[in-house]
């Protein structure tokens, strides 16, 4: 059973929505998900905010977050979460935004940083993760972790859940 399958039966079996706001996983997660038969009744929505302009225009990124930390920043990852939720209704939110390379890595962020947000419940949890700290992964394997991890995270809130 992928990680994919094992979230969308949590979401299922908890009665619970889900709903992905992306950037650096271009729309990955809510790819797995809906590979999964039956997704439909756990997955609101999907954004692909790979702009900051539909970051701040759609999901409501305040521009003064984006200014003074960046697109690429817990700050960030966690007003995505916030701003899927609002458009959704969903339980649970998760975005990512991030460098999956191969360019754009700076000493702060090198490629492979990813900032994760998890929102749920009224709170937001959020993390930063460098899916490539062995410097070997390509464009596409850094995606794949990212996205498996987040699925991962919001199958384990799921299970948690009463």
């Amino acid at each position: 059973m992928t990680t994919a399958e094992k979230t969308v039966e949590a979401f299922k079996n908890k009665n619970m929505t889900i709903t992905a706001a992306e950037s650096c996983t271009g729309g990955l997660i809510a790819k797995m998900i809906t590979d999964v038969p039956g997704a439909s009744a756990v997955f609101e929505l999907g954004v692909c905010s790979y702009s900051n302009r539909i970051k701040t225009n759609v999901l409501g990124v305040p521009k003064e977050i984006i200014d003074e930390y960046t697109e690429l920043s817990e700050e960030c990852a966690r007003e995505m979460a916030i701003g899927a939720m609002r458009l959704s209704g969903a339980d649970v939110a998760v975005s990512t935004t991030g460098v999956a390379g191969p360019a754009g890595g700076t000493d702060k962020d090198p490629v492979g940083t990813v900032y994760i947000a998890l929102a749920a419940d009224g709170n937001v949890v959020s993390e930063k993760r460098n899916f490539n700290e062995d410097g070997c992964c390509d464009r596409d394997t850094i995606r794949q972790k990212c996205a498996d991890y987040v699925l991962n995270m919001a199958m384990e809130y799921a299970l948690r859940c009463p």
